[in-house]
């Protein structure tokens, strides 16, 4: 097992910014030996001919071109709006003054 001590979670944890009672310090650093052993094990089985990847197969843009289309016109949108004003949604102010 990977030698994640207690101080180094809590070095780490100070550092992100996180505050973590005792408990979950000795808690934390188990979780993360055990995620180190388990990376380390990993590597082991990945010999030199295999490539470092992020991900099994290549990605490729899947995303459509970004070309409005269908849009409402003004009075289909505020069709179904529960209060409209000129020509606009009407909601409830949020900010008193303002």
């Amino acid at each position: 097992m990977s030698a994640i001590t207690r101080e180094d979670v809590a070095h780490l944890a100070r550092l992100a910014h996180i505050r973590m009672d005792e408990n979950e310090l000795d808690k934390m650093s188990g979780e993360l030996a055990f995620i180190m052993d388990a990376i380390a094990s990993v590597s082991e089985v990945a010999g030199q001919d295999v490539p470092r990847t992020s991900h099994p197969i290549p990605l490729r843009n899947v995303f459509r071109e970004d070309v409005p289309s269908g849009m409402l016109t003004q009075e289909q949108a505020l069709a179904m709006a529960p209060d409209a004003e000129d020509g606009q949604f009407k909601v409830p102010a949020i900010l008193d003054g303002e």
